[in-house]
């Protein structure tokens, strides 16, 4: 994906489905507004200009629905989104208010914007689901999630830049995949690694330079060294070991996706503190090993900086 749509906020997200709306039914689709039985829609009224397509459009009356998550990585097929079993999921609470808009007359047809993951199985399913329990037709269900909401982005440019969605302004977002494969892979083999060697990895540029030319502030630079300088030369060791090839790819993977953003998002007058914390913050809040393994992950962010895999370094010094 370009875009992050779990970093949005739930009112920045129905400003993007909304632009989108309008560019797939008419420039008369009007915002998300609560219901009196709480429920926030937008509404289109008339013929559609692109949807389903410009051949067999949509006519009458379009509900859409935005149904944002904080959640990294989620899909449509989760129970807390959708259970036959249950009424109290995102879906099963939306049901009885479109049913009620299909009973009285004011809902042609429904679509269901959401930033999560959806499978064709999934697709089929909660479209067999929602039609048979609104009344609608299978034809007049619509669901969006994030690969189509991508691929709507690239052919309409223009309504990611009107949401204000330009990647070079979005936060510093990466993914946990890579680290988290590297970390618990290391916290599995660790007591087979060795005792910490006397000697860390051989610095590229002594790390009082580095924390200078990086803008890290000296109190917490002495705090990330005292902490977990004695994890340096265990993880080396665990990188650089034969029978760990992969796991150094994946680290690999995950330092020059690190770096690449970091280069990218951070601002000039940022201190590195700030980056870092917010890198781990954000790779805790993704992914559940990161999150039982919060000092060892520490230990290796501050192996990627001791080791100058991320931030700046010596051929920065010396440009």
């Amino acid at each position: 994906m370009i875009y992050r749509y779990e970093d949005l906020g739930e009112d920045q997200f129905e400003e993007l489905i909304v632009l989108l709306c309008r560019h797939l039914l008419g420039a008369s689709v009007k915002g998300f507004a609560k219901g009196p039985d709480g429920g926030r829609d937008a509404k289109f009224v008339g013929t559609a200009e692109l949807h389903p397509s410009k051949a067999a459009p949509w006519q009458g009356t379009v509900i859409s629905q935005a149904k944002h998550t904080n959640g990294y990585n989620k899909s449509f097929s989760e129970a807390e989104f959708y259970s036959e079993k249950s009424q109290n999921t995102v879906l099963g609470k939306e049901i009885p208010r479109i049913r009620k808009l299909r009973n009285a007359g004011d809902v042609d047809h429904y679509m269901l914007f959401s930033n999560r993951r959806l499978s064709g199985g999934a697709d089929a399913d909660l479209t067999a689901y929602i039609a048979k329990e609104t009344g609608l037709a299978k034809g007049s269900v619509y669901l969006c999630g994030v690969e189509q909401l991508e691929s709507w982005l690239k052919q309409f440019p223009a309504v990611a830049k009107l949401a204000k969605l330009d990647p070079v302004d979005s936060p510093l977002i990466v993914s946990p995949d890579e680290l988290s494969d590297v970390v618990q892979a290391f916290a599995s083999h660790r007591p087979t690694v060795g005792a910490a060697l006397d000697a860390p990895p051989v610095e590229r540029i002594s790390y009082e330079d580095k924390n200078v030319l990086n803008q890290m502030t000296a109190d917490y630079a002495r705090t990330q060294r005292r902490l977990y300088l004695k994890d340096t030369a265990q993880i080396q060791a665990f990188l650089a070991a034969p029978e760990n090839i992969k796991i150094l790819t994946a680290y690999e993977t995950a330092v020059e996706e690190f770096q690449l953003k970091i280069i990218a998002q951070r601002k000039k007058y940022q201190e590195f503190d700030a980056v870092m914390n917010y890198l781990v913050d954000l790779l805790f809040a993704r992914d559940p090993v990161l999150r039982q393994n919060k000092r060892l992950t520490r230990a290796m962010i501050f192996y990627m900086y001791w080791n100058c895999d991320i931030g700046l370094g010596s051929d920065d010094a010396a440009a």
